[in-house]
């Protein structure tokens, strides 16, 4: 049996990582919903598996389940399920910095020192040899850009160095190290090694053989049973690297274990390798090696030196992965759409409850030059259901102050307001779910001809039912009394009501009576075809005894007359300073998040 490299320095093949994408969205949800700028370390874990594969290696592995839950739970760790035969367990630290400068000021070798310790700490305190998986460790330094979907990472997986390094002695293929009686023993061994649920991801063993070539797979823990009846005994490890010339990087924590805990100065190991899920022995290597360290070395108290830092092409420098090419549109859109709201949770306003947000859904009657405004702002804030009514068309005038309009909206006639600015806002945002109708709102002071009584009737009826199915509705029509009828369905169904409405260089943002949570959580299941139905929930106080506030008529001593008609040029527009309507517009919005927020509404 011929000797490859007698005599010379054993090295070691280094241990690649592989991050499934998984991985980074999962870190992305817990920065922005959990963590926000607390960067304290975060447990992660690892898997890898043996080499199945005589030209390519096994990676070591980070998914989505390496990180701790998403969820609102008090759990930082993540989730360690055992017993999967593709999944060896490896335990790691992650320190994801809140800057670029922060992460390139990371004192890298004391961060590997510090988990090199940690496996030091574990051999000389036996968890070693009772828990094997944490011979091996990975540690994860990142930055999240999570503007850009630019994540900078660099991995480490510590190594204890020995000191002077192991000499090779020997290293073959093991088909040419055991005999055939003992390669089918040995096989046959490691097969139900493998295939036990409870020793499956166990990546460091013994294989014993006896004097009738018989051989057996134990525990790292039976190592001196074996010893005593005088076995032919190897270290073996599940080993990620292909190379034939060369054992994988696990065997360097491997040998120091060895060294430290059982002074032992020749090491025969066993590089298990498979294929298709069985044992190769054409895979696999058999090695002896001499550990000659320098006196002290194996103390507690003097920590050997760490190597381990992955090279990027040969380089000591970070990798970078960029997510919004791979991403869907939609998805990195409401990715995007949040990321602010989610920002602000993080110092300003930690009570922000988006779901409340998410959830909601807004009726806005009017879409001129408020009601493009309150949209944009509406979204801005997290609501996605949106119905907007009107029955007017663009005009070349309106593009320019109504901010959800182009040209192209005004050729032919122009189109309806309504469709046009549901077209805008899925252009804006395609995760949000607009509607438009096109519709007149009933009003007093217009005479109705008797031919056209049926259809206002069901106009208000329509109108009624809009309103019942929404959770809050905004008046931003440009006339009073096309505020009236709504205003009396939207007391009468306890609605949340906001009115924004513009002057020439002023503007009136109001609430009306009802509160929050008895129209979001209360919603009527059934509405009655009668428009008088439930008028008695028009009484002057709300159902906690206090008094209800007034609404955008209470205090109107002149009833709602046609204000369209006999007006001139400057009386029909609603002439006012362009800068007011979007200050109006996201008051009037703000007002519905403070509503939703304060515990009385």
């Amino acid at each position: 049996m011929a000797k490859q490299g007698s005599g010379s320095i054993l090295q070691f093949a280094p241990l690649q990582s592989s991050v499934d994408e998984g991985f980074w969205h999962r870190l992305s949800s817990l920065k922005l919903n959990k963590f926000g700028i607390d960067d304290s370390p975060i447990p992660i874990s690892g898997f890898y598996a043996p080499c199945s594969h005589p030209q390519v290696s096994n990676h070591l592995t980070l998914l989505a389940e390496s990180l701790p839950s998403d969820s609102n739970d008090e759990s930082t760790m993540p989730p360690v399920i055992r017993g999967n035969r593709n999944r060896c367990y490896v335990p790691g630290i992650l320190y994801n910095t809140n800057t670029m400068e922060g992460f390139h000021a990371l004192y890298k070798q004391a961060l590997l020192k510090a988990e090199a310790m940690k496996i030091w700490e574990d051999i000389h305190s036996g968890k070693a040899v009772e828990d094997c998986a944490v011979l091996s460790r990975v540690l994860l330094i990142s930055f999240a850009d999570l503007k850009k979907w630019n994540f900078h990472y660099w991995f480490a997986f510590p190594a204890l160095a020995l000191d002077p390094p192991a000499t090779l002695v020997d290293l073959r293929p093991a088909s040419q190290w055991f005999t055939l009686e003992e390669a089918e023993s040995v096989s046959a061994a490691c097969n139900e090694w493998r295939n036990s649920s409870v020793t499956a991801d166990v990546p460091f063993f013994l294989v014993s053989i006896g004097s009738d070539s018989h051989a057996a797979v134990k525990h790292l823990k039976d190592l001196e049973a074996c010893q005593r009846d005088g076995q032919k005994l190897l270290f073996a490890f599940y080993d990620p690297c292909h190379l034939p010339n060369n054992p994988g990087w696990p065997l360097r924590n491997f040998l120091a274990l060895i060294s430290a805990r059982w002074n032992l100065k020749t090491v025969r190991f066993l590089c298990y390798r498979e294929n298709r899920g069985f044992a190769d022995l054409n895979l696999s290597l058999v090695g002896e090696a001499l550990i000659t360290v320098q006196q002290g070395w194996r103390e507690q108290q003097c920590v050997p030196n760490a190597v381990g830092w992955e090279l990027n092409k040969g380089r000591k420098v970070p990798r970078c992965i960029n997510l919004a090419k791979s991403m869907d549109p939609t998805r990195l859109a409401i990715s995007a759409a949040d990321l602010n709201l989610k920002l602000m949770r993080w110092r300003a306003l930690p009570s922000l409850n988006l779901e409340i947000l998410f959830s909601l859904k807004c009726l806005l009657l009017g879409a001129g030059t408020l009601g493009c405004q309150v949209a944009r702002m509406l979204m801005a804030w997290g609501v996605r259901k949106i119905t907007l009514l009107d029955n007017g068309r663009v005009a070349m005038s309106n593009p320019l102050r109504q901010s959800l309009y182009t040209l192209d909206d005004c050729l032919n006639g122009g189109d309806f307001k309504a469709t046009a600015a549901v077209r805008s806002l899925q252009r804006i945002f395609p995760a949000v779910e607009a509607e438009g109708i096109v519709m007149a709102i009933p009003m007093p002071g217009h005479p109705v001809s008797s031919q056209e009584e049926k259809s206002v009737l069901e106009d208000c009826k329509r109108l009624n039912d809009l309103i019942d199915s929404h959770d809050v509705i905004f008046l931003l029509t440009d006339t009073r009394e096309s505020r009236w009828l709504p205003t009396l369905l939207c007391a009468n169904s306890n609605k949340i009501t906001i009115t924004a409405a513009l002057g020439f260089d002023s503007f009136l943002v109001m609430r009306h009576g009802p509160g929050p949570f008895n129209s979001i959580l209360n919603l009527k299941a059934e509405t009655e075809n009668s428009l008088a139905a439930g008028m008695d929930n028009l009484a002057l106080t709300n159902t906690d005894g206090q008094h209800r506030l007034g609404c955008y008529f209470c205090n109107d001593v002149v009833a709602p007359t046609d204000s369209t008609s006999n007006r001139t040029l400057d009386q029909q527009c609603t002439v006012t300073r362009p800068g007011l309507a979007p200050i109006a517009s996201a008051l009037a919005v703000e007002l519905l998040v403070g509503i939703l927020h304060h515990p009385n509404g």
